[in-house]
Protein backbone atom coordinates (compact mmCIF):
# COMPACT_ATOMS: atom_id res chain seq x y z
CA UNK A 1 0.00 0.00 0.00
CA UNK A 2 2.96 2.41 1.10
CA UNK A 3 4.74 1.86 -2.39
CA UNK A 4 1.50 2.43 -4.17
CA UNK A 5 0.76 6.19 -2.48
CA UNK A 6 4.58 6.79 -2.75
CA UNK A 7 4.22 6.04 -7.02
CA UNK A 8 1.26 7.95 -6.98
CA UNK A 9 2.55 11.07 -5.42
CA UNK A 10 5.43 10.77 -7.32
CA UNK A 11 3.01 11.11 -10.58
CA UNK A 12 1.12 14.03 -9.23
CA UNK A 13 4.30 15.78 -8.64
CA UNK A 14 5.60 15.18 -11.72
CA UNK A 15 2.31 16.71 -13.31
CA UNK A 16 2.04 19.47 -10.99
CA UNK A 17 5.65 20.88 -11.90
CA UNK A 18 5.11 20.32 -15.73
CA UNK A 19 4.98 23.93 -17.25
CA UNK A 20 4.36 22.94 -20.99
CA UNK A 21 0.55 22.32 -21.91
CA UNK A 22 -1.62 23.36 -24.83
CA UNK A 23 -3.35 26.83 -24.79
CA UNK A 24 -6.60 25.07 -26.75
CA UNK A 25 -7.01 21.93 -24.66
CA UNK A 26 -7.07 23.91 -21.02
CA UNK A 27 -9.29 26.56 -22.70
CA UNK A 28 -11.47 23.78 -23.57
CA UNK A 29 -11.50 22.83 -20.12
CA UNK A 30 -11.88 26.27 -18.39
CA UNK A 31 -14.17 28.35 -20.79
CA UNK A 32 -17.31 26.44 -19.75
CA UNK A 33 -16.79 26.69 -16.25
CA UNK A 34 -15.94 30.17 -16.44
CA UNK A 35 -19.44 30.67 -18.55
CA UNK A 36 -21.03 29.04 -15.76
CA UNK A 37 -19.61 30.96 -12.66
CA UNK A 38 -20.19 34.11 -14.19
CA UNK A 39 -23.86 33.14 -15.56
CA UNK A 40 -24.96 31.62 -11.98
CA UNK A 41 -23.37 34.77 -10.12
CA UNK A 42 -25.33 37.29 -12.51
CA UNK A 43 -28.24 35.22 -12.28
CA UNK A 44 -27.96 34.96 -8.45
CA UNK A 45 -27.47 38.67 -7.98
CA UNK A 46 -30.25 39.55 -10.42
CA UNK A 47 -32.64 37.21 -8.13
CA UNK A 48 -31.42 39.12 -4.76
CA UNK A 49 -32.33 42.33 -6.51
CA UNK A 50 -35.84 41.38 -7.92
CA UNK A 51 -36.63 40.16 -4.43
CA UNK A 52 -35.45 43.91 -2.57
CA UNK A 53 -37.74 45.26 -5.45
CA UNK A 54 -40.77 43.46 -5.11
CA UNK A 55 -40.24 43.36 -0.73
CA UNK A 56 -39.99 47.77 -1.53
CA UNK A 57 -42.92 47.48 -3.70
CA UNK A 58 -44.70 45.94 -0.78
CA UNK A 59 -44.14 48.32 1.61
CA UNK A 60 -44.61 51.28 -0.54
CA UNK A 61 -48.69 49.37 -1.16
CA UNK A 62 -48.90 49.26 2.52
CA UNK A 63 -47.61 52.55 3.41
CA UNK A 64 -50.18 54.51 0.61
CA UNK A 65 -52.98 52.96 2.39
CA UNK A 66 -52.17 53.30 5.98
CA UNK A 67 -52.26 57.35 5.06
CA UNK A 68 -55.87 56.95 3.42
CA UNK A 69 -58.98 57.53 6.16
CA UNK A 70 -60.85 60.10 4.89
CA UNK A 71 -62.60 58.93 1.34
CA UNK A 72 -63.71 55.46 0.95
CA UNK A 73 -61.43 53.22 -0.93
CA UNK A 74 -62.59 51.83 -4.65
CA UNK A 75 -62.09 49.33 -7.12
CA UNK A 76 -60.28 51.96 -8.76
CA UNK A 77 -58.05 52.80 -5.34
CA UNK A 78 -56.77 49.00 -5.50
CA UNK A 79 -55.89 49.11 -9.42
CA UNK A 80 -54.00 52.21 -8.66
CA UNK A 81 -52.07 50.18 -5.64
CA UNK A 82 -51.54 46.91 -8.45
CA UNK A 83 -50.50 49.11 -10.97
CA UNK A 84 -47.64 51.24 -8.97
CA UNK A 85 -46.49 47.42 -7.68
CA UNK A 86 -45.97 46.67 -11.32
CA UNK A 87 -44.55 49.78 -11.99
CA UNK A 88 -41.81 49.22 -9.43
CA UNK A 89 -41.11 45.62 -10.12
CA UNK A 90 -39.96 44.11 -13.72
CA UNK A 91 -43.06 43.15 -14.90
CA UNK A 92 -42.31 39.82 -16.43
CA UNK A 93 -44.55 37.42 -14.52
CA UNK A 94 -48.44 37.79 -13.21
CA UNK A 95 -48.44 39.72 -9.90
CA UNK A 96 -51.07 38.70 -7.50
CA UNK A 97 -51.95 40.88 -4.53
CA UNK A 98 -54.36 40.44 -1.25
CA UNK A 99 -55.30 43.15 0.40
CA UNK A 100 -57.29 42.99 3.81
CA UNK A 101 -58.10 44.93 7.04
CA UNK A 102 -58.54 43.09 10.26
CA UNK A 103 -59.49 44.21 13.76
CA UNK A 104 -58.28 41.94 16.82
CA UNK A 105 -60.99 41.42 19.46
CA UNK A 106 -59.93 40.63 22.60
CA UNK A 107 -61.60 37.73 24.49
CA UNK A 108 -63.40 38.17 27.68
CA UNK A 109 -61.83 35.29 30.59
CA UNK A 110 -62.34 32.08 29.84
CA UNK A 111 -62.84 32.95 26.00
CA UNK A 112 -60.50 33.09 23.29
CA UNK A 113 -59.37 36.03 21.36
CA UNK A 114 -60.59 36.76 17.95
CA UNK A 115 -59.54 38.46 14.44
CA UNK A 116 -63.04 39.65 12.10
CA UNK A 117 -61.79 40.92 8.45
CA UNK A 118 -63.48 44.39 7.86
CA UNK A 119 -62.53 44.33 4.34
CA UNK A 120 -60.22 42.07 1.66
CA UNK A 121 -59.40 41.28 -2.10
CA UNK A 122 -58.04 38.44 -3.72
CA UNK A 123 -56.21 39.41 -6.82
CA UNK A 124 -54.78 36.49 -8.57
CA UNK A 125 -55.51 34.30 -5.16
CA UNK A 126 -58.10 31.75 -5.31
CA UNK A 127 -59.68 32.71 -2.09
CA UNK A 128 -60.10 36.00 0.28
CA UNK A 129 -59.55 35.86 3.86
CA UNK A 130 -63.00 35.72 5.89
CA UNK A 131 -64.01 35.68 9.51
CA UNK A 132 -63.88 31.97 9.04
CA UNK A 133 -60.52 31.24 7.48
CA UNK A 134 -58.58 34.64 8.87
CA UNK A 135 -57.18 32.17 11.97
CA UNK A 136 -54.51 30.93 9.25
CA UNK A 137 -53.44 34.96 8.48
CA UNK A 138 -53.43 35.39 12.22
CA UNK A 139 -51.21 32.88 13.05
CA UNK A 140 -48.39 35.22 10.72
CA UNK A 141 -49.34 38.84 12.34
CA UNK A 142 -48.07 40.54 15.72
CA UNK A 143 -49.77 40.93 19.17
CA UNK A 144 -52.32 43.82 18.60
CA UNK A 145 -54.06 45.32 21.08
CA UNK A 146 -58.24 45.06 21.63
CA UNK A 147 -59.99 46.43 18.65
CA UNK A 148 -56.60 47.26 17.33
CA UNK A 149 -56.69 47.14 13.31
CA UNK A 150 -53.72 46.41 10.43
CA UNK A 151 -53.60 46.81 7.03
CA UNK A 152 -52.56 43.28 5.23
CA UNK A 153 -50.73 43.63 2.36
CA UNK A 154 -49.92 39.99 0.76
CA UNK A 155 -47.72 40.18 -2.57
CA UNK A 156 -46.61 36.74 -4.72
CA UNK A 157 -45.03 36.78 -7.91
CA UNK A 158 -43.12 34.24 -9.77
CA UNK A 159 -39.41 34.84 -10.53
CA UNK A 160 -38.10 34.95 -14.09
CA UNK A 161 -34.36 34.58 -14.57
CA UNK A 162 -33.03 36.97 -17.19
CA UNK A 163 -30.49 33.62 -18.44
CA UNK A 164 -32.32 31.06 -18.60
CA UNK A 165 -29.95 28.31 -17.90
CA UNK A 166 -30.95 24.49 -17.38
CA UNK A 167 -29.01 25.06 -13.54
CA UNK A 168 -31.01 27.10 -11.73
CA UNK A 169 -34.61 26.13 -10.46
CA UNK A 170 -37.22 27.99 -12.39
CA UNK A 171 -40.23 27.51 -9.86
CA UNK A 172 -39.27 30.12 -7.33
CA UNK A 173 -41.44 33.14 -6.09
CA UNK A 174 -41.39 35.95 -4.01
CA UNK A 175 -43.89 35.67 -1.26
CA UNK A 176 -44.25 38.98 1.09
CA UNK A 177 -46.68 39.34 3.89
CA UNK A 178 -46.34 43.05 5.00
CA UNK A 179 -48.69 45.05 7.86
CA UNK A 180 -48.87 48.48 8.98
CA UNK A 181 -51.33 50.40 11.50
CA UNK A 182 -53.53 52.97 9.94
CA UNK A 183 -51.50 56.64 10.70
CA UNK A 184 -54.28 58.81 10.30
CA UNK A 185 -57.61 57.42 10.82
CA UNK A 186 -59.10 55.34 13.48
CA UNK A 187 -60.62 53.02 10.64
CA UNK A 188 -59.95 53.32 6.49
CA UNK A 189 -63.30 52.24 5.03
CA UNK A 190 -63.34 50.61 1.71
CA UNK A 191 -65.63 49.38 -0.76
CA UNK A 192 -63.67 47.11 -2.46
CA UNK A 193 -64.85 43.97 -4.71
CA UNK A 194 -63.42 40.86 -3.57
CA UNK A 195 -61.97 40.69 -7.07
CA UNK A 196 -60.21 43.98 -8.55
CA UNK A 197 -57.60 42.75 -11.10
CA UNK A 198 -58.19 43.26 -14.70
CA UNK A 199 -60.13 39.95 -16.15
CA UNK A 200 -57.55 38.42 -18.03
CA UNK A 201 -55.03 37.96 -15.02
CA UNK A 202 -57.76 36.14 -13.15
CA UNK A 203 -58.46 34.11 -15.46
CA UNK A 204 -55.34 33.01 -16.19
CA UNK A 205 -54.39 32.48 -12.39
CA UNK A 206 -57.53 30.66 -12.46
CA UNK A 207 -56.61 28.55 -15.49
CA UNK A 208 -53.38 27.20 -13.62
CA UNK A 209 -55.19 26.74 -10.30
CA UNK A 210 -52.95 29.37 -8.75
Amino acid sequence: MTRHSSGIRRLFGGFTGRENGSLTTESVIVFPIFVWAITLTYTYFDGFRESTANLKAAYTVSDLISREGEVELTDAYALSMYSVFNRMVRDNSALKMRLSYIRFVEGAEGEEDTHSVLWTTRCGYNTAWTDDNVNKLAAHLPEMADLDTLIVVETSKDYVPLLTTGWLNRDHKFNNLIFTRPRFAPKIESDFSPTFCPQDLASENAATGA
